[in-house]
């Protein structure tokens, strides 16, 4: 009886054996470091595993998407790359560039025709789409509703201005309640949305999609205005955050303890927005996001990020990785996925499953943010700026608007940043000549 037990013992062990010598390893990194978003990965990757017992999705969190980024490059160049790496929407240039990826197509055929305009529409690139849209998102405007009536101001009707913005803040301020109006932080993702919103080009070249860009258009009418705002926000003593630069976590934050009246945020923090106010006690709303006075309101460029392969994965793994990114994508999943984060549903026939279930008429602050997008003119100002060293200038735009709350004048940091940028982007191009 012991021998045929060993025997059994044994043979399970052979067999256990057997499947890992032939169960396909995919590499997954991402940048969702929060148990809310990085468990609903993991869950994903535990469902396909369980259903594909020939694959193992390994999903491993890698940092913030710049440091998620530049790690993929390095470990490419050491011939260590992941198969499937999530990469933030102005990292898709730099993507492309490094060589370090294949598109999604080469894999095998993917119909992106169920995907909503505005997402396709940024990362379609030179005619193709070369990644997988997955966490989308756009800035709104959160407002304490409760502070708003006890300032005399009516949460029915948030501010859709600069100068509403600067009107309200004003009567807030009179009111003495001892709260800062804006929690707004130096963050360079803002002011492009600002520019698409009066359809403007943050970069020449058709916002760098009609051939390599090689200027900004920061020191211009649209992007001085942008500037101003911060400074008659500082000027004031209206504004508040915590002197990082793009430190939305931070604004984010004195917005949940009551200590602002407004914060400007992506949509992917209404979750968690909505739940800071309930334990700070507070009646959160959701506006659009005030745009320059005088403008025609042009729409919103895409945030968040998309899912893009290593060319270096062997087949195997590369067919794997994108069947996975496809599950994860799914019209179910995507579904879940903007009810738990405030992501935008990127599929259409998500957004109609949740209308089936009844989802937005029973949460008007996501529709509200969802229509925001759906409203966007698709043009090549909202289809959003490409460079490849938009980490780089987005630190100095940041750096810009931190100039002009600490007393420096808007036209002297909007010639300084510009040519900054300018410089960059020079730089940069000396590689494709």
């Amino acid at each position: 009886m012991k021998k045929m037990l060993t025997l059994s013992v044994l043979s399970l062990a052979s067999v256990a054996a057997a499947q890992t010598a032939t169960q396909t390893t995919v590499e997954f990194w991402h940048s969702f470091g929060d148990a809310k978003r990085g468990d609903w990965i993991t869950a994903r990757a535990d469902e396909y595993n369980k259903a594909h017992p020939d694959v193992k999705i390994v999903p491993t969190y890698k940092g913030s998407y710049n440091d998620s980024l530049q790690a993929t490059i390095l470990a490419a160049r050491q011939g260590k790359a992941p198969d499937l790496v999530q990469i933030f929407e102005v990292g898709s240039q730099l993507a492309l560039d490094s060589g370090v990826f294949q598109p999604v197509s080469s894999v095998k055929n993917v119909d992106f025709g169920d995907y909503i305009k505005p997402v396709v529409n940024y990362y379609t690139i030179g005619g193709k789409v070369n990644s997988l849209p997955f966490n989308s998102s756009s800035p709104v405007l959160y407002f304490n509703k409760d502070l708003m009536v006890k300032a005399g101001l009516d949460p029915k009707v948030p501010p859709t201005t600069f100068g509403g913005v600067m009107k309200a803040c004003a009567k807030f301020d009179a009111a003495k309640l001892g709260v800062k109006c804006m929690a707004l932080a130096p963050y360079a993702w803002l002011f492009e949305q600002w520019m698409s919103e009066q359809n403007a080009q943050l970069l020449n070249n058709g916002n760098g999609r009609q051939g390599r860009a090689s200027a900004s258009n920061i020191d211009s009418a649209a992007g001085r205005k942008v500037f101003q705002f911060y400074k008659d926000l500082q000027d004031k003593g209206y504004l508040t955050n915590t002197g990082k630069l793009a430190d939305t976590n931070g604004t984010d934050a004195i917005f949940g303890s009551q200590k602002a009246l407004f914060t400007i945020d992506s949509t992917a923090g209404i979750g968690n927005l909505l739940d800071a106010a309930k334990q700070s006690g507070f009646n959160m709303g959701v506006g659009v996001l005030p745009i320059p006075d005088g403008s025609k309101r042009n729409g919103v460029v895409i945030g968040g990020a998309s899912l893009w392969i290593s060319k270096s994965a062997p087949k195997a793994q590369a067919e794997a990785a994108l069947d996975f990114a496809l599950y994860m994508t799914n019209t179910t999943n995507m579904a879940a996925w903007h009810k738990l984060t405030g992501y935008y549903p990127v599929r259409n026939t998500s957004v109609d499953l949740l209308r089936k279930q009844g989802w937005f008429s029973s949460t008007p602050l996501q529709i509200l943010a969802f229509n925001q997008l759906l409203n966007t003119t698709p043009n090549v100002a909202s289809a959003g700026a490409l460079n490849g060293t938009a980490i780089q200038t987005r630190t100095i735009i940041e750096q810009g608007l931190q100039k002009v709350t600490s007393g420096q004048s808007v036209a002297s940091v909007a010639a300084d940043t510009s040519a900054q940028v300018n410089a960059a982007l020079t730089e940069y191009n000396k590689n494709f000549r």
